[in-house]
């Protein structure tokens, strides 16, 4: 089976931060002290995804471009392409269907945002599952505005519905998604909803109706936010403010993923410590190094 790839879909035009966003992308602004983008990016590494395909609007790739290079300063591959008229969410696996040249792949919102107790172990088991897809699902207080899904007390589902008047759960579907190497044959059938775009719970029905949808349940102590609104951009930065403040560690910090991944060295982090003199993020990278704390259950807490 071929490894697993990523695609972090960071296209769409942000009108809703408007006008925060109308010369810039939402996903290349920051989360507290990080631009959003690293949040996905270091989730998908996490999830051990060294091969990625970012998908920008045309105008902002160079920024994209400009911000994350290549990625070979934390042992990955990022590639780059282009969603010129967004029309929904499975067109990322079109677009990227070259790039995925038959791997099965993980797919997240440049938008979305998570940290959780072990959060890690969830990303493993999904990644480890060589057929069907699988749903991060959190629970929400205001359900009708998701995709919901419905499962039993074996976590079999039985639906998924986006945004039902009559939720049959509390359960939303996060941003993120993992799929087999079909995926882009199923987008390919698609047609656009009501709504004029292609609708990720299509794929997601296609795969339940083959009994190969499974959820990963993101309970107590868990955090996902949808950055997509300045309300929710606050609420995600306060959350990184406080970690970092009171635990003394890092959120979506690439470089620490990469170097406790054993994708780069102690030495590759100090040189990249160098870009950051006087800031406190570089005093975190040094202090990385020095400490060297590693521990799997540990760093999957930590992230």
């Amino acid at each position: 089976m071929k490894h697993r790839k990523g695609i972090i879909l960071a296209g769409g035009s942000g009108t809703r931060l408007y006008p925060a966003t109308k010369s810039i992308s939402k996903q290349l602004l920051p989360i507290y002290d990080k631009p959003m983008i690293y949040y996905p990016l270091t989730t998908l590494m996490l999830a051990d995804i060294q091969d990625i395909l970012i998908i920008t609007t045309t105008h902002e790739q160079h920024l994209f471009q400009q911000l994350l290079g290549d990625g070979a300063q934390w042992g990955i591959s990022l590639n780059y392409e282009v969603q010129a008229n967004p029309e929904g969410l499975p067109q990322a696996f079109t677009i990227g269907e070259k790039f995925l040249n038959g791997s099965p792949c993980a797919m997240i919102l440049g938008d979305n945002i998570f940290y959780a107790h072990k959060f890690g172990d969830h990303l493993q088991k999904a990644s480890n599952r060589t057929h069907g897809a699988t749903v991060f699902a959190h629970q929400v207080s205001d359900p009708n505005r998701y995709g919901i899904v419905e499962f039993d007390r074996e976590k079999k589902i039985h639906s998924i519905e986006e945004k039902p008047q009559n939720p049959k759960s509390n359960w939303a579907v996060t941003g993120l998604y993992f799929f087999d190497e079909n995926v882009p044959s199923y987008a390919k059938t698609l047609r656009p909803s009501a709504r004029g775009e292609l609708e990720i719970v299509d794929i997601l029905n296609q795969y339940l109706k083959a009994n190969e949808l499974h959820v990963e349940l993101m309970g107590r102590g868990c955090c996902w936010f949808d950055a997509g609104i300045h309300r929710t951009m606050l609420e995600a930065s306060q959350m990184v403010h406080s970690i970092q403040t009171h635990q003394s560690t890092a959120i979506a910090c690439p470089e620490e993923v990469a170097f406790y991944k054993k994708w780069i060295s102690a030495e590759e982090v100090l040189s990249m410590s160098d870009l950051y003199k006087g800031n406190d993020y570089g005093k975190y990278l040094k202090k990385i190094v020095r400490e060297n704390y590693y521990s799997p259950s540990g760093f999957n807490e930590l992230k």
